[in-house]
């Protein structure tokens, strides 16, 4: 609104004036004269105009500078500071130093509207819940947000948020006191006179004396209608149980005791109804599976019509395995994707990620290579936009709703808290099979375990065989379903070949092996074996194809290659990746190629200029490093080398020109396999022999399948290209078949304890590390719940069986019980020692009279005929007597069943006519063998048994030399009712060790206390010992299953125990278990965390120089093996010893505390072999002149420094923690120093 001039106030006017009221739009006249020549001012009661300004700069500086001196450092006695003391006096405050935050308030004020009009007619006061929670006390979602700085990383102070699927306490684990708790019994024994007082408190209740009168009988009978009323289940019983019910009633005096007994009771029977009802529901979800496999078989023809508005649209039609996996997402249910390296998956993974941009949620993206993480934040990037990147070193837009980390930074975000994990939708796992990496695969389970319940969980990963399984146990931990999609499905199909050309005369050997739909050719085979056979010499001839010598000559190598990529480059299969299972080999093979050009002028044009504006940011005389010529001049000819040695920014370029089409042959080692997708026509192995850090092996199918798998691009080849080089022979068909269509590795759990892990857990006191260890993949045998239900029916079998009697003569029924069990497990593990050893397998022979014992035969006497030659499953033919009739041993005698508790050596004596049989006896079914030996001639016997098997011969006699036999064994049997003489384990066969010596004593000391006990006499003994064994097995079951049920049965526990044992010694926990200090500090420590903090806290590190400090550390991310003795100034010497000395000592503490690793293996894990050059680094030597200080490639050392600046940043936060300010500033110095140059330039990926 346009301001309007008033004229100034003639004589005319009247001195009037308004007065704006407040915003209520009411004025007031307000008369009093004005001043002449004044316009009316604006008046209100209101302010208005500019707000008051600042005081001046001035005051404000001389306020800040000179009145107050508390910006003034104390503890520096410096002249200034001297001086300015003589100038002003110092006033102290001490309540500067007392900081209490406000206690939250425990109310707020809700209003009251008219629901019809909506008008305000009261303030009522709330109680907040909750109101006290925070992230140093509680792991709900519900606590305060804490301070921005820690909202992205969180701190080691912060509790983690519950981790999903983690049980709250039930009631009865609440309602078990701990022996701190007392019980208060709040009727009797109360205290009446308070102290100092005259008169108390009278607590005796007098009202209920008084009511207790006569008892109103409509009253009482009109309660109980409202009682049956309240229950509805009590309505649907029979009227005849009401009727039944209602005459027994209790009788009582009062009338609330009836009340409440009754209401009591009728809740209880309602709650066993509820419980009845709802047991089919328990039952369901004790047999729910967890993981549901997805049908990909058949078109998703109503996709469109399910999701008509797609968060994200792609330019092509999507597989039915993403259709599915898309439709499961709308559904914000949890994946897990298994396909082909290029069939699609990062679909899944951008959908979900668009998802989360429309709900305004969060995704966080983990990969396990820092590499990878670069080049998805590239792709990401230039799809979303809105995407962020976390790494050890680089930090970039961390607010974005997309982040892109490793895994091990969203492990400490989660277990510190981070704030982002409250707006998390998503968190995607590519590359999950990385999970059966050794080193950091138990960084995946923790993450899993950790993740709260509303973040869903999206798995991407090679095919595995046991994807259901691994499923399974994320949705039993995670209590929520995980659908699992799989598919085999190649877009673009590979055909294996062999190839045997070494000359362009052979350069067209190729031999195709397995084809597009999955055969494998022999005759392909055969064909390159015949090839191989006709160039090799006479002699070589005659060793056939396996002389297949893994060693060639440079020139032989170069030979094959030079042919090999000649006739490819003519038929257009580039670009090729050739993979090489050594670094040296991958840059000798490129070198070998000198003479051999693939790249036309414009392309090198391409090639050069991009290498130039690549390198522009680098240095003048990093520009001039001579593995970045070397590479230059490889790069025009279209030739490139790959793996960990290079350079960060140099494979960055590499894999760029790759992806452009520009690089021709790629020599490249197994790391390129990784994640990344970018796929060639042609992939060559160089050979299928790799070593694993033990030793050499063949590939495994898995890492087979994962590397041919960048073979052919989709939409642009048919089909994709596999060569095997046959350089010294042709590969062993078994091997080549087993590699090509073996199942790939399983994901199998790399779990184990870590002092992190543990040091984590500790200081929260809701999680246990137990917990942990239960829910981890290594722990998915176990099933809780089919545990708890078997436990159920087994305590309810357990109740119902009949009570034992053990009065007078039975009153050692249970003792007799237990000693016969100890003598059947005796007496097993001494046959078993028996039967395992030589000089009993020796007595086993032809001949050998033994004593039977299985389901058929009770010590009945047999004579050996055969001995199988199978030494696994050894079994023994034998010919046993029996009853005439009892030949198949099927009416066994009822009593044998019951006697088996008398544990009597009583031989088998046939009642009636004695007959034979001949068995296959197990080790387990010979009970004895005897002294004894007969003249068997055992192919007679044994043809002579098998004819009368016959139907026609069965009526036969038996022949002359089965019937001495039996004769014999009857006659030892008759001659020897109480038992033959059996050899004797120690004596007779020799066996020494101290486990059969004391089990033959114990077997002596249990028979002979067999005939003292007194139950034995008894009359109804048999029956008695029948239940007795019955009750003990069911028992026995239970106890079984209550331990595998406890924690007890972890297999980690031992070591969880003795880890414990550790870090009380070092006081890092005391020994209740609260993490201490040093504890806190190694908190912050991602690995090697004792060693670390031990060092700090013996100040090794507080003598030396900053860029000492840094090279000393060194030792922690550096693990290889150099052949370069370095030269250390006498200062560093003495810090490498201190530091050996602290890890010989940390190890020999471990090892007293019974960790298996000893202390030479936790000594030797410290490598000082980049220790020099860390050194010269960070007293700035150019990278050039570092290269010759050893022999360590450049981009190991590139890493190496990399990872020491993340180590250098931990020990910081370390120094903050003790309160070390002097260490934490040379721990920032030293971090300046080696951030730097070459080492430290940004990704190509990120700009």
């Amino acid at each position: 609104m346009d301001r309007t001039d008033l004229p100034p106030i003639g004589p005319t006017d009247l001195p009037l004036s308004l007065l704006e009221m407040g915003c209520s739009g009411r004025f007031e006249l307000i008369t009093h004269p004005l001043p002449h020549d004044q316009p009316l001012p604006p008046q209100s009661t209101l302010p208005h105009g500019l707000p008051p300004t600042s005081v001046n700069l001035e005051t404000e500086v001389e306020k800040q500078f000179l009145h107050d001196p508390a910006w003034l450092p104390i503890h520096d006695k410096d002249a200034a500071f001297q001086k300015f003391l003589d100038v002003f006096q110092r006033k102290v405050h001490v309540d500067t130093l007392l900081h209490c935050s406000p206690s939250p308030l425990h109310s707020g004020l809700s209003v009251v509207r008219d629901p019809t009009t909506g008008m305000l007619l009261d303030f009522t006061e709330v109680l907040l819940a909750d109101t006290g929670l925070s992230a140093k006390n509680s792991l709900s979602l519900q606590r305060q947000p804490g301070p921005p700085s820690e909202s992205l990383r969180g701190s080691n102070t912060n509790y983690p948020f519950m981790p999903g699927g983690m049980e709250e306490l039930t009631l009865e684990q609440i309602k078990n006191k701990s022996e701190f708790e007392e019980d208060i019994d709040f009727e009797n024994g109360l205290l009446k006179v308070p102290p100092g007082l005259k008169a108390g408190m009278d607590f005796s209740d007098k009202d209920t004396k008084a009511a207790k009168a006569e008892v109103n009988l409509m009253s009482l009978l009109s309660s109980l209608d409202d009682i049956i009323d309240l229950e509805p289940e009590t309505e649907e019983k029979p009227k005849e149980e009401k009727s039944i019910a209602a005459p027994n009633l209790p009788r009582t005096n009062s009338l609330e005791d009836l009340g409440i007994k009754d209401t009591g009771s009728s809740s209880n029977t309602s709650g066993k109804g509820k419980a009845v009802k709802s047991k089919p529901e328990v039952d369901q979800e004790d047999n729910k599976k967890w993981a549901i496999p997805v049908d990909i078989s058949s078109p998703c023809t109503d996709f469109y019509k399910r999701i008509p508005n797609p968060a994200f649209k792609w330019p092509f039609e999507l597989d039915v395995f993403q259709k599915q996996a898309v439709l499961r997402l709308e559904a914000h249910d949890s994946v897990f994707v298994a396909a082909h390296t290029s069939a699609g998956k990062t679909v899944v993974a951008e959908y979900a990620i668009a998802l989360s941009q429309k709900h305004m949620t969060r995704t966080i993206y983990t990969s396990p290579i820092k590499a990878l993480s670069n080049q998805k934040f590239r792709d990401f990037k230039s799809t979303f936009g809105d995407v962020g990147l976390l790494t050890g070193d680089v930090q970039l837009s961390p607010e974005a709703s997309c982040l892109i980390m490793t895994t091990e930074i969203l492990r400490s975000m989660l277990y510190n808290g981070s704030e982002v994990i409250r707006d998390l939708e998503w968190v995607i796992f590519d590359e999950v099979h990385y999970i059966n990496d050794a080193e950091r695969g138990v960084v995946w389970e923790e993450v899993l375990i950790m993740l709260p319940e509303h973040v869903s969980i999206i798995l991407l990963s090679a095919t595995v065989p046991n994807a259901v399984e691994f499923s399974e146990w994320i949705g039993r931990i995670k209590k929520r379903h995980i659908y699992v999609i799989s598919t085999a499905k190649r877009p673009v199909p590979l055909e294996h070949f062999l190839y045997t050309g070494n000359s362009s005369k052979t350069q067209k050997e190729m031999f195709l092996l397995l084809d597009a739909t999955g055969n494998f050719l022999t005759k392909g085979y055969y064909n390159a074996v015949d090839a191989k056979k006709e160039r090799t010499s006479k002699h070589a001839q005659s060793f056939g194809t396996k002389n297949t010598s893994q060693h060639t000559t440079a020139n032989q190598d170069r030979a094959v290659w030079l042919s090999l990529l000649h006739f490819l480059s003519q038929r257009q299969q580039t670009p090729v990746v050739a993979f090489t299972f050594s670094r040296t080999r991958c840059d000798e093979n490129a070198r070998s190629l000198a003479s051999m050009d693939l790249t036309s002028s414009v392309e090198k044009a391409e090639i050069h200029s991009f290498f130039q504006k690549s390198l522009s940011r680098l240095r003048g005389g990093d520009r001039q490093l001579p593995q970045i010529l070397v590479m230059r001049d490889l790069l025009k000819r279209g030739v490139a080398v790959h793996h960990s040695g290079i350079l960060p920014i140099l494979k960055e370029v590499i894999e760029m020109l790759f992806s452009r089409g520009l690089v021709k042959v790629l020599f490249a080692t197994e790391t390129f396999a990784m994640g990344v997708n970018m796929p060639a026509r042609t992939v060559i192995f160089d050979s299928i022999r790799k070593h694993d850090g033990t030793g050499f092996r063949n590939l495994l199918p898995g890492e087979y399948i994962q590397m041919a798998g960048r073979a052919g691009r989709r939409g642009l080849d048919p089909t994709g290209t596999v060569i095997i080089l046959c350089k010294a022979g042709v590969h062993d068909m078994g091997d080549l078949h087993v590699m090509m269509l073996g199942k790939p590795t399983v994901l199998q759990s790399q779990f184990r304890l870590t002092y992190t892990m543990i040091l984590n857990l500790l200081r929260v006191e809701a999680l246990r590390v137990t917990d942990m260890m239960r829910r981890s993949f290594s722990e998915s045998h176990r099933d809780p719940q089919t545990h708890e239900k078997r436990i159920r029916q087994l305590r309810q079998t357990l109740s119902s069986l009949p009570p034992l009697d053990t009065q007078g003569q039975l009153s050692d029924l249970e003792l007799y019980y237990h000693t016969v069990t100890e003598l059947r497990i005796t007496t097993e593990a001494l046959q078993r020692a028996t039967l395992e050893s030589v000089n009993g397998l020796k007595a086993l022979s032809v001949g050998r009279v033994i004593v039977v014992n299985n389901k058929q035969h009770l010590n009945a006497l047999g004579v050996i005929l055969q001995v199988s030659t199978d030494a696994v499953n050894r079994t023994f033919t034998a010919l046993v007597i029996c009853e005439k009739g009892n030949e198949e041993g099927n009416n066994t005698d009822a009593n044998a069943g019951a006697s088996s508790h008398l544990y009597s050596t009583a031989l088998f004596i046939p009642e009636g006519p004695c007959s034979h049989t001949v068995l296959k006896l197990s080790l387990r079914d010979i009970m004895a063998i005897t002294v004894k030996t007969l003249k068997v001639i055992p192919d007679r016997i044994i043809d002579n048994y098998n004819k009368r098997q016959q139907l026609r011969f069965r009526s036969d006699p038996p022949g002359q030399a089965i019937s001495t036999a039996t004769q014999e064994l009857l006659r030892l049997a008759e001659g020897n009712p109480d038992g033959l003489a059996t050899l004797d384990p120690v004596n007779d066969l020799q066996l020494k060790s101290v486990d059969v010596v004391e089990d033959s004593m114990r077997l002596r000391v249990l028979r002979d206390s067999l005939k003292e006990f007194n139950c034995i006499h008894c009359p109804t003994f048999a029956q008695q010992y029948t239940r007795v064994h019955q009750r003990m097995s069911v028992q026995e079951e239970l106890d079984k299953l209550l331990f595998l049920a406890s924690d007890q049965s972890l297999s980690l526990l031992p070591e969880y125990h003795q880890r414990i044992k550790v870090l009380q010694s070092l006081q890092y926990v005391d020994a209740s278990g609260a993490v201490q200090l040093k504890g806190r500090v190694a908190c912050q420590i991602s690995s090697h965390e004792l060693l670390l903090t031990e060092l700090l806290f013996e100040n090794a590190l507080s003598t030396l120089a900053p860029e000492e400090s840094a090279a000393l550390l060194a030792c922690l991310v550096f693990t290889q093996n150099t052949q370069v003795v370095p030269h250390i100034t006498n200062t560093l010497q003495e810090g490498i010893d201190r530091v050996l000395a602290v890890a010989q000592r940390i190890g020999d503490l471990q090892k007293d505390c019974g960790i298996t690793q000893s202390a030479e293996e936790f000594v030797s894990q410290f490598k000082f072999g980049l220790t020099e050059v860390v050194y010269c680094w960070a007293r700035g030597m150019p990278f050039g002149e570092i290269a010759h200080l050893t022999d360590v490639q450049e981009g190991t050392v590139v890493r190496c420094i990399q990872r020491l600046d993340e180590v250098l940043k931990e020990v910081r936060q370390a120094a903050r923690i003790i309160g070390d300010s002097v260490l934490g500033s040379k721990m920032e110095k030293a971090s300046l120093a080696i951030r730097r140059d070459i080492v430290f330039t940004a990704s190509l990926y990120t700009h």
